[in-house]
């Protein structure tokens, strides 16, 4: 279920043919979703919330032909490895890969072995890989480690350029999002073609927000279907002998935002940043407890010159940029898209019964189209 099956329509740009962050040409999405499990939280066995989510770039060898990318932060509570580089540098090299906090690291070096196995053995090399975190110990035996670097590696070999699955699935099995079950979602626009005809996608893990905050489309749905109608996952009191299961409102998001328009990595930062107002409009405030961490990247300057992994026979790259007086409708793209894309991760993911008999229920389909409605918002057929 997504937004636009509801007839829920955000904005007035114009989607892609998947809205989704797939819609930009060559990008890919795979999964790998682990859910083992049931009943109380034995460490190291489970229950299993959990899995990995890989962003390819581009269908070309992503670690020797790298984009143009920048990055903003909103609150920094939150893990999104190589954004030194980034910033130094403004260049992607690589996929990029979503999970849950404790396994970072583990899908940082599944992601360098998979970069070294694209190597020619001896040749040089070295990787700063892209990986983003959000918290699903609420769901999830997140201290059991579960992710392993097999499911990085069946990630990779799932990703696709059609539709994306969303919901409940890879990095987003076991997340919360304003008190439901949130997770992966994803949506597009494309400019219109006398403004460039560029597209821009977003994905995101959602796993933030207080339920009275959801906004959709400037409707309070959150303070119209209340915790005491539809309950909150977050426990009354801590389940004994695990992690803390958390709080309304402590969660964080990763947002992706591509595009194939030709941008300079300061131009990819400002539409990172704009993702953000996304994320205000469907009620994320950028809590202290809230990693808020956004990266975008453009695939419109393809040809760059990798050094660490050519021969130095070229010193100039030779690029295009958008005109700054056409960011505007990017910048509207991404902020749309960004809000979408939050919207189809809560419709998309079912209720989940995690560790200790936590339950996060899904945001009700029916219930939001009636409270769509009551506020003059009536679905679009």
């Amino acid at each position: 279920m997504r937004a636009r099956d509801l007839g829920i329509v955000i904005g007035s740009g114009v989607p892609g043919p998947l809205n989704a962050i797939t819609d930009v040409a060559g990008v890919r999405v795979g999964h790998a979703t682990l859910i083992e499990g049931d009943g109380p939280l034995v460490v190291g066995r489970g229950p299993v919330r959990t899995g990995v989510t890989v962003v390819v770039p581009h269908d070309g060898d992503t670690w020797t032909q790298p984009v143009y990318a920048g990055s903003h932060t909103l609150n920094g509570n939150g893990e999104l490895t190589g954004l030194e580089w980034i910033h130094e540098a403004g260049l992607l090299s690589g996929p990029i890969a979503i999970t849950n906090t404790h396994s970072v690291g583990v899908v940082r070096d599944a992601l360098i072995a998979h970069a070294a196995r694209a190597h020619p053995p001896g040749a040089p090399f070295w990787s700063l890989p892209v990986v983003g975190e959000t918290y699903d110990g609420t769901l999830n035996d997140i201290n059991g480690f579960h992710v392993r670097p097999e499911h990085v590696h069946a990630a990779l070999a799932s990703a696709a350029a059609g539709p994306v699955e969303e919901g409940a699935v890879g990095g987003g099995t076991g997340m919360i999002c304003h008190e439901f079950k949130g997770g992966i979602g994803t949506a597009s626009r494309v400019v219109a073609a006398e403004r460039g005809g560029w597209t821009v996608g977003v994905l995101v893990q959602a796993n933030y927000g207080r339920r009275g905050l959801l906004r959709v489309d400037g409707v309070p749905v959150g303070e119209a279907i209340p915790t005491s109608e539809v309950p909150s996952p977050y426990p009354d009191r801590e389940p004994p002998g695990g992690p803390p299961a958390g709080r309304p409102g402590a969660g964080s998001i990763i947002i992706v935002v591509a595009t194939n328009a030709p941008l300079l990595p300061v131009q990819c930062r400002r539409l990172a940043q704009r993702a953000g107002l996304g994320l205000a409009r469907a009620g994320g405030l950028g809590m202290t407890s809230s990693g808020d961490l956004f990266l975008c990247f453009a695939t419109g300057n393809r040809a760059l010159h990798a050094p660490e992994v050519e021969p130095p026979d070229r010193l100039v790259n030779t690029v295009r940029s958008v005109v700054d007086q056409a960011l505007d409708q990017l910048f509207e793209a991404t902020v749309e898209a960004t809000e979408e894309a939050i919207v189809n991760a809560l419709l998309a993911a079912k209720t989940m019964v995690g560790r200790d008999g936590i339950t996060a229920h899904a945001l009700p389909a029916q219930r939001l189209v009636e409270v769509m409605a009551r506020f003059g918002r009536p679905v679009r057929r």
